[in-house]
């Protein structure tokens, strides 16, 4: 999601035009002919310029599909809960909990799969797997009736000009406004230095592809397991101090990565491949641990009519400033010397990388608490 930022912008204007079933069914069909041309295409006789273009292809269903879907749990989550005595905050809430655990389930069982197949079958023979599996899911979907989804009628026959005026105007709340300036700029300001970490991985320290691989699903299961402990347990806790609880908790990470790229843990006895599975996978999904309350949390603040609007508005927001975050990665590892060769100074991009992450938790007060949210909707 982190490069799509334009393609999630393109579904504010689809979304006036095209159902919600059919762009999926759209962006699907895209995903799948996009893999069955790179399976089928010889290794040796494809060109760049079509790789680039069947991955580009691929991302703008991804991307496309994965807003549609946030409308739709967004609008889903609005309907009047049942018992009636619940709000529609609990129902919005328990809706995009169980969304992640489905989510995060299906991230576990998928890396792993695909981290043994492709040892299996190689990575042509995968290409072609994930492209079937595309197509009977586009298949699945057809079969779909998009009234059965008890959609408001209105989410996909109003005019994009109203939609836009719906959309202008809940942007207009300085609840909503602050809270997702604060979501981008904490995203943002930080620059990203995976790329730079995984080169040192696999490339200064000798990792084998195969454990990275065992570090993402690692991450999976953890965002599996935050996702069911949220539900249960930190649902009563203000969102406001939950993010920024781990935004400095992300803070601590890139420190302790700091010891690791120092050699610090190595030197108390701790493989460098167990450094990598446990911390760096979970790492690499903290940035998203945030979302999840943030997506509540906006579900609840969202004025009636334009959830999925806003949601897509919020996705393309954080894909733009993670793509800010990814150019000031590159500037700050070429700014201290890291090169192929010469990692001497990635210990001091990571410690600015720790200071800038926790910078955000400083203006949290933009985030606005739970409780506050619900008595402005009650006066409204």
């Amino acid at each position: 999601m982190w490069e799509n930022t334009y393609y999630s912008n393109m579904f504010l204007t689809f979304r006036g035009i095209v159902s919600l079933l059919l762009q999926i069914v759209l962006t699907t069909f895209l995903q799948s002919v996009s893999w069955l041309a790179i399976a089928i295409l010889s290794p040796s006789g494809i060109s760049i310029v079509t790789l680039s273009l069947c991955l580009l292809l691929s991302n703008l269903g991804a991307s496309i599909a994965e807003v549609a879907n946030d409308a739709i749990v967004a609008e889903i989550g609005k309907q009047p809960a049942v018992p009636p005595k619940k709000s529609h905050s609990y129902s919005s809430g328990e809706l995009q909990s169980f969304v992640w655990i489905a989510s995060s389930a299906g991230g576990v069982l998928g890396n792993l799969l695909g981290g043994i197949a492709i040892n299996i079958y190689g990575p042509q023979a995968m290409f072609l797997l994930f492209s079937l599996t595309v197509a009977l899911q586009l298949f699945i979907i057809i079969t779909v009736r998009e009234s059965s989804l008890n959609l408001p009628k209105s989410s996909s026959r109003v005019g994009l000009r109203k939609q836009l005026s719906e959309l202008s105007v809940a942007l207009q709340k300085p609840e909503i406004a602050c809270s997702i300036t604060w979501l981008a700029a904490s995203n943002a300001i930080v620059p990203a230095l995976t790329g730079t970490m995984f080169f040192y991985q696999t490339q200064h320290l000798n990792i084998n592809s195969s454990v990275l691989g065992i570090s993402k699903v690692f991450g999976q299961a953890a965002m599996l397991l935050w996702s069911v402990i949220y539900n249960r347990f930190l649902k009563s806790v203000p969102s406001k101090k939950l993010i920024a609880a781990i935004q400095g908790v992300m803070a601590v990470f890139m420190l302790s990565d700091v010891l690791f790229v120092n050699g610090v843990y190595r030197s108390m006895g701790v493989p460098d491949l167990l450094y990598v599975v446990l911390f760096s996978g979970l790492l690499e999904v903290l940035f998203f641990f945030k979302l999840l309350p943030f997506n509540i949390l906006m579900a609840q603040l969202c004025p009636s009519g334009c959830e999925g609007s806003l949601m897509a508005f919020v996705a393309s927001a954080t894909a733009l400033s993670f793509i800010v975050s990814g150019y000031l990665g590159v500037a700050l590892s070429s700014f201290v010397g890291v090169t192929g060769s010469d990692f001497s100074g990635f210990p001091r991009a990571l410690l600015i990388q720790a200071v800038c992450t926790v910078l955000p938790v400083y203006w949290s007060s933009w985030i606005p608490d739970d409780k506050t949210s619900s008595k402005n909707r009650k006066n409204e």
